[in-house]
């Protein structure tokens, strides 16, 4: 067999095995590994297997990613997620649809210091699904916002993709944590958007709250003093050139941590939990990270990326199609494979495309962030949606995609305005350089 084949059959493979629900990062490695020991030699897949697993936990560029999900659990642990979701809904909550705007809000918020899809569905979801139903939300909408609004969390800074991104490709991630911030923010106002279209159509899908006096919405921004804080803390610092990304995200855990610690919000059984569940999504994070750069170099041996990147190349489309054609694999794939994996598979094969046609890698980046995110809330993977159905147990999993379809809706406008105006993406950063 040509190597080439070889390759094809170990995609093939990989798909079967994702399907039937084996950890991603484990998959990828075990077919990496018998992929290349097949082309190349099993000696030289043994050598390939020890060098990289331990250059992966080795990595200093990567613990950046436990210091900021640390940050993000420090964060749900204390209380900021209840206050910024208090202070959300105590300005939008008497809209049509308003406590669902304010679920957009807080998980902008809560995504501005915690980073993860995760871990902003499964806090939001706490914090805002019995509100909701309080109110006689229809169960679509409360748990569909919940899943798309954690999607936030991929895309506004710090971004745990965002991270990987800027380590694959040896882009600046300061500059990708910024060029993140304006998409993010136009993004959160196409979901209001979006809430507020369809319950203004169904005002039965989302009641109308009580309006809340003006003294008591001032004095509910004071449970955002420490968000703020943070978020200009770490991310200002980082954009100054102050610290480095694994810096800030020191200084970000050790500074909600303080703030837990002067609310007295923190109780020893949930800094522990922090700890735990920290723990456990870094290694998630590091096994996937390992297992796709395994795989990555039985790709490269088997020679596809280069044969698809040639194909593209003589297929004499426009840029704009070869474009469409590659956020097609990105949309497809997203359905399929969990965001974190798609992006370490996906990446080293269209990378070289993309810039060769003169696209901005930055641009790119923040592209396929936000196409990725539909995987996140689209059957049959749909993690967010898994998230949230694991906290309202009493909803089917079938009614919560059906409640994302608007927010795909707007993650598709969004994604349609970046091709020609790429602005959109880039305007921040060059501003901020200059």
């Amino acid at each position: 067999m040509t190597p080439t084949l070889i390759g094809f059959i170990g995609i093939i493979a990989l798909s079967v095995l994702i399907f039937s629900r084996m950890p991603v990062g484990f998959v990828m490695a075990i077919i990496g590994f018998v992929g290349f020991a097949s082309i190349v030699s099993f000696d030289a897949a043994l050598n390939l297997l020890a060098k990289d697993i331990f250059s992966t936990f080795n990595s200093y560029s990567l613990t950046v990613i436990p210091l900021f999900v640390f940050m993000g659990q420090l964060a749900f642990h204390t209380g900021l997620s209840s206050r910024l979701f208090d202070a959300a809904y105590k300005f939008i909550g008497h809209l049509p649809g308003g406590l669902a705007i304010a679920t957009v809000g807080a998980c902008s918020f809560f995504s501005a210091i915690c980073g993860s899809t995760n871990a902003t569905a499964a806090t939001m979801g706490a914090t805002t699904l019995p509100e909701m139903k309080r109110y006689n939300y229809k169960p679509e909408l409360a748990t569909g916002v919940v899943a798309a609004g954690g999607s936030l969390g991929i895309l506004i800074p710090p971004s745990v993709i965002f991270i990987l991104y800027g380590i694959m490709t040896e882009q600046s991630i300061g500059v990708l944590f910024i060029s993140g911030i304006i998409p993010g923010l136009l993004l959160a106002f196409l979901f209001a958007m979006a809430i507020l279209i369809w319950a203004t159509w169904k005002p039965e899908i989302g009641p109308k709250g009580p309006r809340a006096s003006w003294p008591e919405r001032l004095a509910s921004l004071g449970g955002m003093v420490e968000i703020l804080i943070l978020f200009l803390g770490v991310m200002g610092g980082l954009f100054a050139g102050l610290f480095t990304p694994t810096e800030a995200g020191a200084i970000g855990a050790f500074g909600t941590l303080v703030f837990s610690l002067l609310r007295r919000s923190l109780t020893w059984r949930g800094f522990t939990q922090s700890l735990f569940e920290t723990t456990r999504i870094s290694c998630m994070i590091l096994v996937i990270v390992a297992g796709a750069t395994i795989f990555g170099r039985f790709l490269a041996v088997s020679r596809i990326p280069y044969n698809i990147a040639g194909w593209i190349a003589e297929s004499q489309l426009p840029g704009w199609g070869v474009m469409l054609l590659i956020i097609s694999v990105f949309l497809v794939g997203g359905f399929f494979i969990d965001a974190l994996a798609l992006i370490m598979l996906t990446v080293p094969i269209f990378y070289p495309v993309v810039t060769s046609l003169g696209y901005d890698p930055i641009w790119f980046g923040v592209v396929i962030v936000l196409v990725t995110q539909m995987g996140v809330i689209t059957p049959p993977v749909g993690a967010n949606v898994y998230i949230v159905s694991g906290v309202a147990r009493d909803v089917p999993l079938e009614t919560i995609f059906k409640g994302c379809v608007p927010f795909l809706l707007a993650l598709i406008v969004e994604t349609l305005l970046l091709i020609p105006f790429p602005q959109i993406a880039l305007w921040l950063p060059r501003l901020v350089a200059q």
